[in-house]
């Protein structure tokens, strides 16, 4: 089946003092994955206004968003419905970094039975594997990201 549809992605780059950068690890419908904070963008609202909503629905976090990191130029369809092809939308973006956020250091950190659930954890970026994210998009923003420091 060839996709007939595009799928809106947006996403954050959320990067530290320390040169750390947000992950979000993710079980949706049984499936873990690792990816960068964001989500689906919606109609009736533009790129930047969908990453705030996202960030406020995930992390409950009001964000500034600011320039725009990459967007994918290749044909990726959607692991989860081969109808969709994806455009995946990543802004560098700022918060207060005395937010309070619930932060991990584990991988997955969430109960084994648990579905629908999420955790976020920062990683360095020297340390960042783009193999540890889940999606091909977000393989190459981590690559873009470590080709930075």
């Amino acid at each position: 089946m060839r996709p007939n549809r595009y799928n809106v992605r947006v996403y954050g780059i959320w990067i530290n003092d320390h040169q750390e950068v947000l992950l979000t690890d993710e079980r949706r419908n049984r499936y873990d994955m690792t990816k960068f904070p964001g989500g689906g963008h919606e109609f009736g609202e533009g790129l930047a206004e969908g990453l705030k909503r996202e960030w406020r629905e995930e992390l409950d976090l009001e964000i500034e968003v600011g320039e725009l990191f990459y967007i994918n130029d290749f044909a990726q369809v959607s692991r989860f419905n081969p109808r969709d092809q994806l455009l995946s939308v990543y802004y560098r973006i700022t918060a207060d970094p005395a937010a309070e956020i619930p932060l991990t250091a584990v991988p997955l950190d969430f109960p084994a039975e648990a579905d629908n659930a999420q955790s976020f954890r920062w990683c360095a970026i020297r340390e960042l594997d783009p193999e540890m994210l889940t999606f091909p998009v977000d393989r190459v923003v981590a690559h873009r990201l470590k080709a930075e420091l």
